[in-house]
């Protein structure tokens, strides 16, 4: 990349030294600045990439990029005594997504993307939407939560979104690979410090908004302006009107907009809805006619994850029948609702629900398959919002028989604090709830398989398709699907040697 060619379509507030250069490599990471590479000082919520700038040299940075008062020229010589090209800009990190595009060889001009956005229901709208696509024989990448899917090569997710590097880096493989189309998953997070600037989405799905993530934008309406920002460049926006923050985003966008709902003031919205262990059936009601829709997804909240899909896929001109088939094709997503059969006679359901709208519509649809008594096991991660606590403990005591309180990634906190203050909403919901706490994640799960009886649900929430747990600073391997299935195996052997090990 020639960084003269780059000015020239980038505004830059001032620039300081030679720009007849040819970058071979960019960082936002001082650690990983290769020689002659440009090294990009961006600011976030726990690192000033400023404070970074004499390392990024050190390591050979030829040209920094940064917000703030840049050097004098008799300041521009590195350590070597070589000249370093400083580059002022207003928006750092509008910089470094335009970079990253030109420098990948603007990967998304051969695209059409799709994002999703939401508190609830990301995931599985996504892989719904994918699947609808490939119904239509188009050959997709998908970015999300669970997994990077480029166009074939499927690796493990690194974030929900990932930095404007990475990303562009991602698409430019996934172009290469002969994707024509990518959905992805578009977190609050990656809108407010612009990693998907200058993308341009052919449509975008807006699933809900609910608490979470306060830690980082302190209140509900930032969080809801930085899901806005995605609307603002996209061709078609697909809102959830059963949501009151979905209701002000159709009225506040310019854009075109289809709704969904359950009600027929939305634009696809069900006449008729069958759920049960099978899956969902539904009538559904559309602005190009009716479809007859069956899921093999459980669970009643999926009804708007498919209305979402659905919408999204006739906004990309997909038949009816293409959209039947992609749906009657997803069977399911990893960690959401996924049952664990290791031959016992009570229910295993392990979901990612981690907020207490989420834990909310979990219990719900679990209650609807009628079971003999309901154990939940869940625990809130640490340095997260802490709002949310006693609002999922309350939830908790509202559907559950029994509850399990344990660790859920708590990072620098003291687990025993976190179940705390869970309880305390617990206790307030209901002061004769039955629980137990117990921080140890793998013995409240094996504990939870001994107490369950025939009939009954173990419901394991928070991680679902993790398979890790963040204790302090380090990731240790644990996956709730995989201690699950040990616990049940453990169970068969407590059975053949005649011990109860129930209440």
């Amino acid at each position: 990349m020639k960084l003269n060619e780059w000015l020239d379509l980038f505004a830059a507030k001032e620039v300081v030294g030679p720009t007849e250069l040819e970058i071979n490599d960019i960082a936002s990471d001082s650690r990983k600045v290769r020689p002659g590479g440009l090294f990009v000082a961006t600011v976030g919520t726990r690192q000033d990439g400023r404070l970074f700038i004499a390392e990024a040299i050190a390591q050979g940075a030829a040209v920094v990029v940064a917000e703030g008062p840049l050097p004098s020229r008799e300041q521009t010589a590195g350590k070597a005594g070589r000249p370093v090209t400083y580059i002022e800009v207003d928006q750092v990190r509008r910089a470094l997504a335009h970079l990253a595009s030109y420098f990948y060889g603007n990967p998304t001009d051969g695209l059409h993307l799709i994002g999703v956005t939401g508190t609830n229901g990301k995931t599985t709208t996504a892989f719904l939407t994918q699947a609808l696509l490939r119904a239509g024989q188009f050959k997709t990448g998908l970015l999300g939560t669970v997994q990077f899917d480029l166009g074939g090569t499927v690796r493990p997710a690194t974030h929900t979104t990932p930095g404007a590097l990475e990303l562009h880096a991602l698409f430019g493989e996934m172009r290469g690979a002969g994707a024509t189309h990518v959905v992805m998953e578009v977190s609050s997070h990656a809108l407010d410090q612009g990693r998907v600037e200058g993308c341009w989405f052919d449509a975008a799905i807006f699933t809900n908004l609910t608490q979470d993530h306060l830690d980082y934008h302190g209140t509900l309406e930032a969080y809801f302006a930085a899901k806005r920002r995605l609307f603002e460049q996209t061709g078609m926006a697909i809102v959830n009107v059963d949501d009151p923050w979905g209701r002000r985003l159709r009225e506040e966008i310019p854009n075109r907009s289809w709704s969904y709902g359950l009600g027929p003031e939305a634009d696809f919205y069900p006449t008729s809805i069958e759920s049960d262990l099978a899956g969902i059936r539904m009538t559904v009601q559309s602005p190009k006619g009716t479809l007859q829709i069956q899921s093999p997804l459980v669970g009643r909240y999926n009804v708007h994850n498919l209305l979402a899909a659905i919408a999204a896929g006739m906004a990309l001109e997909l038949s009816k029948e293409q959209i039947v088939a992609g749906v009657a094709a997803m069977s399911g997503v990893p960690g959401r609702f996924e049952k664990i059969d290791g031959g016992q006679n009570f229910w295993v359901i392990v979901d990612y629900a981690h907020t207490d709208d989420a834990l909310t519509r979990l219990l719900q649809a679990v209650t609807d398959l009628s079971p003999r008594r309901i154990i939940t096991i869940f625990g809130c991660g640490g340095d997260r919002d802490r709002g949310k606590r006693p609002k999922m403990g309350a939830v908790s005591a509202r559907y559950s028989d029994i509850t399990l309180l344990t660790s859920d990634n708590p990072r620098s906190e003291a687990p025993l604090a976190i179940l705390q203050e869970i309880e305390a909403g617990l206790k307030e919901e209901d002061p004769a709830a039955r629980y137990e706490i117990i921080e140890n994640r793998r013995e409240a799960i094996g504990r939870a398989v001994d107490l369950a009886t025939e009939g009954d649900a173990v419901v394991i929430a928070g991680k679902g398709h993790e398979d890790y747990q963040v204790i302090g600073e380090k990731r240790f391997p644990f996956d709730d699907r995989e201690v699950a299935r040990a616990a049940l195996t453990a169970l068969k052997g407590k059975a053949g040697r005649g011990e109860e090990g129930r209440i």
